[in-house]
């Protein structure tokens, strides 16, 4: 299944305090205690990445390149890494937020069984997490779609810089980023020189899920089988619209396992899940630690 298949929003339920939110997420953690978790770009937010939909799980901005677009179209790749060299800088310089702290917290305390992440930001590693697995790719290594060479992205984005010494020479204008890097920048980019790979000229992308393109069949068995062995389901920070995350709900339901979201608005799967909260992330995270250590 490609990572373009999602569904129209609908309406979001009221949001609950924290200490109300805490309360009930300890107690499932506390009854169902070998979790996988699976977030999305709501956990990073509060570290500077913005993510893609509002409460009601509706498009905030355009969608992200399409994968066929960008390995089809020159103009697609100028736009893309000539736009990523303001929206990267950003995805690089972030740090973890407390929720990806309390996350690696939760891990220490062997509540995640695993860590299943749509973020491609890497922060739940940064934050102490080990048991991670980046369902969507990473967007701090770049791949040759030709012949496999891999380097760190901030090579790209400075031979960019070097092939096109013009470009942003007044700076960086004042411009909203995206969760993979990618920024809203409208300028000409037809002049702008693509850096291609070092090795045989092919074609360059981050190491990322595209729209349109298929989530490894590999990383997704991984998820599986973790979930199958796993005492129950936590989606944070999700609104799970893609089909990428939202199968692990269909297979928690099939499985009987039982499934809680903590997320600010509402997700895809609202009608299947055990436990709604709609709260704010961090804080609730926190609240639920210091519960479950006092009880």
């Amino acid at each position: 299944m490609t990572l373009d298949h999602t569904i129209s929003p609908g309406p979001t339920q009221a949001p609950l305090s924290t200490e109300a939110a805490a309360e009930r997420l300890a107690t499932f953690i506390q009854r169902h205690p070998r979790l996988m978790i699976l977030t999305g770009a709501g956990v990073s937010t509060d570290s500077g990445i913005p993510d893609y939909r509002d409460t009601d799980g509706a498009w905030k901005r355009k969608q992200p390149v399409q994968h066929r677009e960008f390995l089809g179209s020159l103009s697609s790749r100028q736009r893309y890494w000539g736009r990523s060299l303001i929206g990267w800088p950003v995805l690089r310089n972030s740090r973890p937020n407390p929720a990806h702290r309390h996350l690696a917290e939760l891990e220490q305390r062997e509540h995640a069984h695993l860590l299943v992440t749509q973020n491609v930001d890497r922060l739940h590693q940064r934050a102490g997490s080990r048991r991670v697995l980046d369902l969507h790719g990473r967007a701090d290594e770049v791949v040759c779609m030709d012949c496999g060479y891999r380097c760190d992205r901030q090579l790209v984005h400075e031979r960019c810089f070097a092939l096109n010494p013009g470009f942003l020479r007044s700076g960086a204008p004042q411009t909203t980023v995206a969760p993979d890097g990618d920024a809203e920048l409208e300028v000409d980019f037809s002049a702008f020189q693509v850096a291609d790979c070092p090795h045989c000229g092919g074609i360059l992308k981050p190491d990322v899920v595209f729209f349109g393109d298929s989530v490894p069949s590999a990383r997704v068995q991984q998820a599986l089988d973790a979930l199958r062995t796993s005492d129950g389901l936590l989606v944070i920070g999700s609104s799970l619209m893609v089909y990428s995350g939202y199968r692990f709900c269909r297979y928690a339901r099939e499985w009987h396992k039982p499934m809680a979201a903590l997320n600010l608005g509402r997700t895809r799967a609202d009608d299947i899940i055990d436990l709604k909260l709609n709260a704010r992330i961090g804080e609730t995270l926190g609240a639920a630690l210091a519960q479950l250590s006092s009880r």
